[in-house]
């Protein structure tokens, strides 16, 4: 009998983000790290400018948020557009395939959302049980 780790071994996938040196873990992060999920799911409603996005996705830096979509436009995910005028204007949006990773990750974050009660509830349990007596 073989088991569940052997199978999927034997199934020699191209990338395999368990692996530290597959590339796709480097995406992987940048899709569902704080300010690369928030990002994308910000983006999902259309496209922005760099300062609507910021006020948009509440709390990222403008830093944190210049290089969010630096690496989430190098992995295809993002199209930043920008206009010859001036000042120069300068819109995200995403991609295709930007799209179809964010449709997924917005149902998590819909499922999320949909089950803060029962979170908070948990941690109440948790922290209760480990509160000093």
């Amino acid at each position: 009998m073989t088991t569940a780790q052997e199978r999927f071994a034997e199934q020699e996938l191209p990338y395999n983000v368990f692996s530290k040196a597959c590339p796709s873990r480097g995406t992987l992060e940048h899709v569902t790290g704080r300010w690369g999920a928030l990002t994308l799911g910000a983006l999902h409603e259309g496209s922005f400018r760099f300062n609507e996005l910021r006020r948009r996705v509440d709390g990222v830096s403008e830093k944190m948020l210049s290089q969010t979509l630096h690496a989430l436009e190098r992995d295809g995910l993002v199209h930043r557009e920008a206009q010859p005028t001036n000042p120069p204007r300068v819109d995200y949006e995403l991609t295709p395939l930007g799209r179809e990773v964010t449709e997924r990750l917005m149902s998590l974050i819909q499922f999320v959302e949909g089950r803060m009660d029962d979170v908070l509830a948990a941690r109440e349990r948790y922290d209760s049980a480990r509160a000093p007596r």
